[in-house]
Formats: structure tokens, C-alpha cells, sequence
């Protein structure tokens, strides 16, 4: 979707971002997202480059980045580029932490993999000579 160069209402920002007026204005108050300029009637315009700001930190939510740590590396982009080592390495730790959940997830969607073959191999040639249920059940887990 292209961001217009300024946008001119919330709701025009939530459309952009996906986030709600509501959380946009929490944001707003937790210093998460710096205050958008304002009309003569008080209703927020925003730039691009906040609406940016805004999605870019959409995504480090939703790969877990805590609400602190957000605010730490917005308050480092807002000191400019004399702290880009530092934003730097923030995302490179991120990065490693989500390295690590995808190994961990991979690990994880192996053994339902695993499981839902050796479901289906029981549901399609069941041993009806069996009768220790117990026993299958146990050993299923």
C-alpha cells in the first residue's frame, strides 16, 4: 500500500498500520510513538515517515520485542545517527532471539508432523487385534 506524504486523520493511520485509534493513542501516551502534529482542530496529522515508524514498530511486536525495548530503539532513532551502532546492535541481538524461536518452532511442527503421521497410519490400518488401549496410549504420548 503507498503511504501518501502526509496523512491526515487517525483513521486514516489505522488503515495504513493496522492499528486501532485506540492503541495508536496509547502508543501515543507510553512515548512509544512520538505525539502527531495537529490541526488547527486538534485531529492528528501524521508524515510518512511516521506512518513508517509506526509499521516498522508493528513488526518488532509481532516478532515479541517487548514494549520497552520498542521504546528504547525509537528513543535512539529520535537521537539520530550517532546512535545507529547502538539501534544496530538492538537488532541484531532481535534477530538472534527470533533465530532462535524458529529453531525452537521448526523442532516443534517436526514432532506434531511426526505425530499426525503415526495418527494417520494407526486410522488407516488399525490393529484390531490389539486390546491393551492402555498400553497404545501410553506409549502414544
Amino acid at each position: 500500500m503507498e503511504i501518501p506524504e502526509v496523512v491526515t486523520s487517525i483513521k486514516q493511520a489505522t488503515e495504513l498500520t493496522g492499528l486501532t485509534e485506540d492503541t495508536i493513542r496509547y502508543y501515543e501516551k507510553i512515548g512509544l510513538l512520538p505525539y502527531a502534529d495537529r490541526k488547527r482542530n486538534g485531529h492528528r496529522v501524521y508524515r510518512r515517515e511516521q506512518i513508517q515508524s509506526i509499521i516498522f514498530l508493528t513488526r518488532l511486536k509481532a516478532t515479541g520485542m517487548t514494549i520497552e525495548e520498542m521504546k528504547r530503539y525509537r528513543e535512539l532513532s529520535s537521537l539520530g545517527n550517532d546512535t545507529v551502532p547502538l539501534r544496530l546492535s538492538i537488532l541484531e541481538e532481535h534477530h538472534q532471539k527470533i533465530q532462535k524461536e524458529i529453531a525452537r518452532l521448526f523442532e516443534v511442527q517436526r514432532i506434531i508432523e511426526y505425530k499426525i503421521d503415526h495418527y494417520r497410519e494407526i486410522t488407516q490400518n488399525p490393529d484390531l487385534s490389539d486390546t491393551n488401549c492402555a498400553s497404545t496410549i501410553k506409549n502414544d504420548l
